[in-house]
C-alpha cells in the first residue's frame, strides 16, 4: 500500500525551528522526486520546494529560500523539511507529495503554528 506519513509539526515562537519528516512506504522510494506543500487557513495549497531522486537537486520558492532545507535519506525512506527562522506567515498544514506513475500520493499533513 502506497503511503506517506508526515510528522514533526507543532507550535513554535517566531525565529524558532522545526524539522518535519515524511516517511514513505509501498514503492521504491529512491526513484522519485518528493515535494513539500503547505496550506494556510483560507488559502490555496502552496508549493514550497522539492528534492530530486538523487538528493542533490533541490528547488524552493523565494519566500523560504535560505530558511528551509529539504533533504532525504533513501535508506530510511524519509524526506525531511528543516525549517529555520520561522515566521507567523509560515503557519499552515504542511504536506509531502510524490508523483508516482499511477498518480500523485499525498500525506495526511502536519500542523505548524508560529506564534508568540
Amino acid at each position: 500500500q502506497v503511503q506517506l506519513v508526515e510528522s514533526g509539526g507543532g507550535s513554535v515562537q517566531p525565529g524558532g525551528s522545526l524539522r518535519l519528516s515524511c516517511v514513505a512506504s509501498g514503492f521504491t522510494f529512491s526513484h522519485y522526486i518528493f515535494s513539500w506543500f503547505r496550506q494556510a487557513p483560507g488559502k490555496m495549497r502552496e508549493f514550497i520546494g522539492l528534492i530530486r531522486s538523487s538528493g542533490i537537486g533541490t528547488e524552493y520558492i523565494d519566500s523560504v529560500k535560505g530558511r528551509f532545507t529539504i533533504s532525504r535519506d533513501n535508506d530510511k525512506n524519509t524526506v525531511y523539511l528543516q525549517m529555520n527562522s520561522l515566521k507567523p506567515e509560515d503557519t499552515a498544514v504542511y504536506y509531502c507529495k510524490v508523483n508516482l506513475r499511477t498518480g500523485d500520493c499525498w500525506g495526511q499533513g502536519t500542523q505548524v503554528t508560529v506564534s508568540s
